[in-house]
């Protein structure tokens, strides 16, 4: 009898320890950072590369996601927020839906004590705390988007904008645009006029109909520079359906794989490149730093670049696109 006693002793002590292993295996577990992401949209190829680095970056920090999309409703975006601050994130990743309208939610974030950071998008409001930006460097894409219209229509000509100016990345893209329009007239003379500037939202099917009244309303229109790849390409499904591919000129920004395949294909005359990979990392790395105690920047910036057809003939993504 003594001898089963122990034996069942030792059963039972064993069984306590595997059950305390467990527990503070899973206690260790759900110790993992987390981290709320609230992304633009899910539907755009540039967010979903952003979003698939941020993932790869996570798992090497040891981070945990939860990762959600606003797709373009700033209310929604906002109830996605309020949900990171009930469940007590650790910290905020947010690509805003209106650079302003989103200042209430990160207000609440702050009061809560959860440290925000941006990627892509800049908030825009008063009074908020955003420990870092990371970004392309969208007033240099604009500036670049603005030598590469010059260039295609031989530095003269009539001038439309597709734009979206709720979104502060677009406003640093068209101030961008406008600075460098500016500067070519004063320096070389250049005799260049904007005539229309019309809000598309930044998709397709909007941007299709605000290029179709630009050139019913501008029919010698030369060029139009779209603030992303898919106003560019419902400018281009317009040109199309006008039957001037001959005459307007396109440029856009982004350089998802459709875009690059329209400059290949002569749609499209250039694309400012960016690199959401780059951003979606630093962003990360960034809240890994600040999680650690190290002092971040309060702005990142990615360089961009011109993507013209002689690039895109060459270029390894459209190998094997038709």
């Amino acid at each position: 009898m003594r001898t089963l006693r122990l034996a069942l002793i030792g059963v039972l002590t064993l069984a306590l320890v595997q059950a305390c292993g467990k527990k503070e295996q899973n206690q260790n577990d759900s110790s993992r950072p987390v981290i709320g992401v609230s992304l633009l949209t899910m539907s755009h190829s540039f967010f979903q590369d952003l979003s698939k680095a941020i993932k790869a970056e996570a798992e090497k920090q040891g981070f945990d996601l939860i990762m959600v999309a606003g797709e373009f409703d700033p209310a929604r975006q906002q109830n996605q927020i309020n949900d990171f601050i009930v469940k007590r994130v650790t910290a905020i990743l947010l690509c805003p839906t209106d650079s302003r309208a989103i200042g209430t939610s990160v207000k609440k974030a702050n009061a809560a004590g959860i440290p925000v950071f941006t990627a892509d998008i800049a908030v825009l409001a008063e009074g908020v705390s955003i420990v870092s930006h990371v970004a392309s460097d969208n007033y240099q894409a604009g500036r670049l988007a603005a030598k590469a219209v010059l260039e295609a229509i031989g530095g003269s000509g009539k001038i439309g904008i597709i734009d979206h100016p709720e979104v502060e990345s677009v406003i640093l893209r068209t101030r961008g645009f406008m600075d460098e329009l500016n500067e070519q007239r004063e320096k070389n003379g250049v005799e260049i006029e904007v005539v229309s500037r019309l809000s598309g939202g930044g998709v397709k099917d909007k941007a299709f109909k605000a290029a179709e009244d630009m050139l019913q309303a501008h029919p010698d229109l030369d060029a139009i520079f779209a603030i992303n790849d898919p106003s560019a390409l419902g400018v281009v499904a317009a040109i199309e359906k006008a039957g001037k591919s001959a005459r307007v000129r396109v440029v856009g920004i982004d350089g998802m794989p459709e875009g690059r395949k329209a400059v290949r294909d002569g749609k499209i005359y250039a694309e400012i490149l960016q690199h959401p990979q780059d951003i979606g990392r630093r962003a990360i790395q960034a809240i890994a730093a600040y999680l650690s105690g190290e002092e971040v920047p309060p702005k990142i910036l990615i360089p961009t670049s011109i993507y013209r057809q002689e690039d895109a003939k060459k270029d390894p993504m459209l190998a094997t696109a038709k």
